[in-house]
C-alpha cells in the first residue's frame, strides 16, 4: 500500500508539474509573440497643421500627403494610398473574418478561458500587424463601453502600422432575440426589437427606417461602422432556416422595407454619420432546395422549378439598389441551372459580373460570405468545412482566382492574404485587378471617415446603446409586430381582448410578469385560462456540427408526445396560444383547439400580454402564409411565393380587436400602450377585424 501511494504522489506531483510548465509555456509564448508583434510597429501618427487645418500623419514622413488631406476628394486620396501600399498590404485588406476581444475592452493577445472563441483566432496584433488585415466582424461584446474601449485600442494599433490604415470593424445584427453565430446575435445591452420578419409584420416602413437610425447610433457608438445586413432573400421555401431574417415571401414588401432600412443606417447618402450596409445575399438566397441551408454540403443546391429567378432579385433591384447599399454580397448556394455553370454564387462570373456589375450597375464592394476557401478547424479538428461549393476540387489558391475573376472585391471569414500575394507574384493574376478591389475597399473607409478620425468615445458608449428611450421604441415595435390569427366567440363576445384578473395558467411565460396581468395558478384545473408561449417546431439533424445546432431546419409540424401535451391542455382549459415564428408553422389542431391564437416575431412577455389583455390593440399581419399540413409543404415550389394549397393562414392575414371592444378597454381604466392604433380596416368579423389587403401603410 505504502508502495503504492507512493507512485500514486509521483504521478499527481508528474501531473501537477505539467500543468505548470504548460501554463509557464502557454504565457511565455503569447507574451513574446504580442511583443513582438508589438515592436514591428511605428509610432503614433503625429499632428500636422497647415492653414490652420489638423492633419494625422498617417505614415509618419513629417509632410502632409494626399491621402492625409481631408480637403482634398476622395477618389484622388484612394489614388494616393493606393500607390504607397504594398501587394502584402493591398492583400491583407481583402479579408474580414471573426475577431475576438477582451471581456475588459483591452486588446486580446492571449487566449482566455472565459473566451472560448478566442482559441479558434490569431490574436489582435498578428492580425493587424503580420496579416496587414483592417476589416474585422466582432462576433462578442455586449458591454458597451468595454466594446469602444476595446475599438480604439484596435485602432491605435492600426494607427501605427506603416501607412496607418484604419481598421472597419463589422456585425451581424445584434438587435433581436435570436442568437446564432453563423447568421444573428442576442441583442444583450443594445435595444431589443423583432426580427427583420417581424419588422415586415409591421408594415411600417416609418417604424423600419426608425429602428434603422436607432441601431446606427448605438453601432457609431462602439465603433461599428459595417452592417452585414440586411437580408434581401425572400422566404418563399418556409422550412429553410433563416426565414426570420428575411421581410418575408413577397417581392414588393421586402423591396419597401430594404429601402427604408438601408436609409436608417446610411442616411440617404453614404457619409461620416452612417453605418455602411452589405445587403445579402445576391442574387436572392431564399430558394433552397427542400428548405436546407446553403451553408452545410447537403443544401447547397438552389432550384428554380417555378422560374421565378428573376423575382427573386427584385428586393435588390428595387430595394436596395436604389437605397445605395454600400456592398453586396452573394450566398453560399449554387442557382442550379441558371447560367453556364452551376457554381456557387461568389465563383460565378454570370452572377457577379454580369448581373451585378453590367446589368445592374452596382460598383460598390462585394464581399463573399463566410469560409469558402479553407476548412476551419481546432486543433486537429475541423468544426467547419469550407462551403465552396461548385469548386470543391480547386485548392484555396485557384478559388480566390476564380472568385476575383468572377468579380468579388474581399473575402468573408478568411485570413490568408499569403494566396493572393502568391498569384501576383506567381504571375497567374496581374496586381491590376487587386488595385480594382482595394480602391473600393479604400473609397468606403475614406467616405465613412475612418482615415480622419477613427475613435469614438468610450465613456459615452454607455449612454448611448440601449438607451430607455431606444428601448421603449423597440418594446413598441414588439408590440406592434404581433398578429392575432384567432380570437374564439363567446356569449359575451369575442375571447381577446381578456378582461378582469382571471386564474392564469401559463407556460414559458415569467410568473412575476403574468402575476400583473392576472393571479397565477400552478394547477391547470384551477385557471380560468392558460397561455401557452411556443416556438415553431423544427427537426434536429443527426450528428449535426456545433454551427448547425443553431440553424432550425427540417418539418414545421409538431409531432408525437409534445404535440398530445399541448393539445391536452387546450382541451382541459381555454387556452391563448401564442407561437415564436423563426420561419411558419404548420399547426392546424393547434388553431383549431385554442380559444386565441398568436404569432410573434421577437417579443417580451410584457409586450404579449399588453396585447392580450387589450393594453394594445393588435395591427400586424403575416409576411407569409402558414400551410395546413406537411404534405402542402413539400407540393409547393421553392422559388413561388405563396404557393402553398389550402393554407391555413394566408399571406397578409391578421386581425384587430374591434372598436367597441378595445375602447371598452380604455374606458374601465386600462390605458393602452402608447401609440397603439386605433383606425380600423376591412370588414366586421365576430371576433375583431381582419386588415383588408394585408399591410397597412
Amino acid at each position: 500500500m505504502k508502495k503504492l501511494l507512493k507512485v500514486l504522489k509521483y504521478l499527481v506531483l508528474g501531473l501537477v508539474g505539467l500543468i505548470v510548465v504548460g501554463m509557464v509555456f502557454f504565457f511565455a509564448y503569447y507574451a513574446i509573440t504580442s511583443s513582438g508583434n508589438m515592436g514591428k510597429l511605428g509610432p503614433e501618427a503625429a499632428v500636422l497643421t497647415e492653414q490652420g487645418h489638423r492633419f494625422r500623419d498617417l505614415n509618419k514622413n513629417g509632410q502632409l500627403d494626399p491621402y492625409e488631406d481631408t480637403r482634398r476628394p476622395v477618389a484622388e486620396r484612394v489614388e494616393d494610398v493606393l500607390g504607397q501600399m504594398t501587394i502584402e498590404e493591398k492583400a491583407g485588406m481583402m479579408f474580414i473574418t471573426m475577431i475576438a476581444m477582451s471581456d475588459d475592452g483591452s486588446l486580446l493577445e492571449r487566449p482566455t478561458p472565459s473566451n472560448p472563441f478566442s482559441f479558434m483566432m490569431p490574436i489582435n496584433s498578428e492580425m493587424v500587424v503580420n496579416l496587414r488585415m483592417n476589416h474585422f466582424n466582432i462576433l462578442q461584446g455586449s458591454d458597451p463601453v468595454a466594446m469602444a474601449t476595446w475599438h480604439n485600442a484596435l485602432q491605435k494599433m492600426a494607427e501605427r502600422t506603416r501607412l496607418g490604415i484604419p481598421v472597419t470593424i463589422a456585425s451581424d445584427p445584434r438587435h433581436a432575440f435570436s442568437n446564432n453565430p453563423g447568421a444573428a446575435l442576442f441583442a444583450g445591452a443594445f435595444s431589443k426589437w423583432p426580427e427583420p420578419i417581424g419588422l415586415a409584420a409591421t408594415g411600417d416602413t416609418a417604424l423600419v427606417q426608425h429602428f434603422g437610425d436607432i441601431a446606427r447610433q448605438e453601432y457609431l457608438a462602439v465603433g461599428i461602422r459595417l452592417a452585414l445586413h440586411p437580408m434581401a432573400d425572400l422566404a418563399t421555401e418556409p422550412r429553410w432556416a433563416r426565414v426570420n431574417g428575411t421581410f418575408g415571401e413577397d417581392a414588393d414588401l421586402s423591396a419597401r422595407m430594404l429601402r427604408a432600412y438601408i436609409r436608417g443606417f446610411q442616411g440617404d447618402t453614404l457619409s461620416a454619420e452612417s453605418v455602411a450596409t452589405m445587403t445579402k445575399h445576391f442574387s436572392g438566397g431564399g430558394p433552397q432546395k427542400d428548405g436546407l441551408d446553403a451553408h452545410f454540403e447537403y443544401g447547397k443546391e438552389q432550384v428554380y422549378p417555378g422560374r421565378y429567378f428573376s423575382y427573386h432579385e427584385r428586393p435588390f433591384v428595387e430595394g436596395a439598389f436604389p437605397a445605395h447599399t454600400a456592398q453586396i454580397m452573394p450566398y453560399y448556394g449554387i442557382p442550379m441551372g441558371q447560367t453556364s455553370e452551376d457554381v456557387a454564387f461568389a465563383f460565378n462570373k454570370e452572377i457577379i459580373t454580369g448581373k451585378l456589375r453590367n446589368e445592374h450597375g452596382f460598383d460598390g464592394v462585394v464581399c463573399t460570405d463566410w469560409s469558402l476557401l479553407t476548412d476551419k478547424k481546432m486543433l486537429w479538428f475541423t468544426f467547419l468545412p469550407a462551403a465552396g461549393w461548385g469548386v470543391e476540387d480547386l485548392p484555396p489558391i485557384l478559388r480566390v482566382k476564380k472568385a476575383l475573376e468572377a468579380g468579388v472585391d474581399q473575402f468573408g471569414g478568411e485570413m490568408e492574404p499569403g494566396l493572393i500575394v502568391e498569384l501576383v507574384e506567381s504571375g497567374q493574376l496581374d496586381e491590376s485587378r487587386i488595385d480594382v478591389s482595394v480602391r473600393r475597399l479604400l473609397r468606403d473607409k475614406f467616405i465613412l471617415g475612418l482615415f480622419d478620425d477613427p475613435y469614438v468615445d468610450a465613456g459615452a458608449a454607455g449612454q448611448i446603446v440601449g438607451r430607455a428611450a431606444f428601448q421603449q421604441a423597440g418594446a413598441q415595435a414588439q408590440r406592434q409586430s404581433i398578429v392575432l390569427l384567432k380570437n374564439d366567440s363567446t356569449a359575451q363576445g369575442a375571447r381577446l381582448p381578456l378582461k378582469g384578473r382571471p386564474r392564469l395558467y401559463v407556460e414559458n411565460v415569467d410568473t412575476t410578469v403574468a402575476a400583473q396581468y392576472g393571479e397565477v395558478v400552478a394547477d391547470l384545473a384551477a385557471a380560468d385560462l392558460a397561455i401557452l408561449r411556443l416556438n415553431a417546431p423544427y427537426q434536429p439533424r443527426e450528428g449535426g456540427g456545433m454551427l448547425e445546432s443553431f440553424f432550425h431546419q427540417g418539418d414545421l409540424d409538431f409531432k408525437g408526445e409534445e404535440k398530445a401535451r399541448i393539445l391536452t391542455i387546450l382541451k382541459t382549459v381555454p387556452t391563448i396560444v401564442d407561437i415564436y415564428l423563426d420561419r411558419p408553422a404548420v399547426i392546424p389542431e393547434i388553431a383549431a383547439e385554442s380559444a386565441g391564437l398568436l404569432a410573434n416575431f421577437g417579443a417580451s412577455d410584457e409586450a404579449l400580454l399588453d396585447v392580450i389583455f387589450g393594453r394594445f390593440n393588435p395591427s400586424a399581419t403575416l409576411p407569409f402564409e402558414m400551410p395546413s399540413s406537411m404534405e402542402a409543404v413539400e407540393e409547393q415550389l421553392e422559388d413561388v411565393p405563396y404557393d402553398s394549397r389550402d393554407p391555413l393562414f394566408t399571406f397578409g392575414f391578421g386581425l384587430r380587436y374591434d372598436e367597441a371592444s378595445f375602447l371598452s378597454r380604455i374606458l374601465v381604466g386600462e390605458s393602452p400602450t402608447p401609440r397603439s392604433r386605433l383606425s380600423l380596416h376591412g370588414g366586421a368579423q365576430v371576433a375583431g377585424r381582419r386588415v383588408a389587403g394585408g399591410f397597412v401603410p
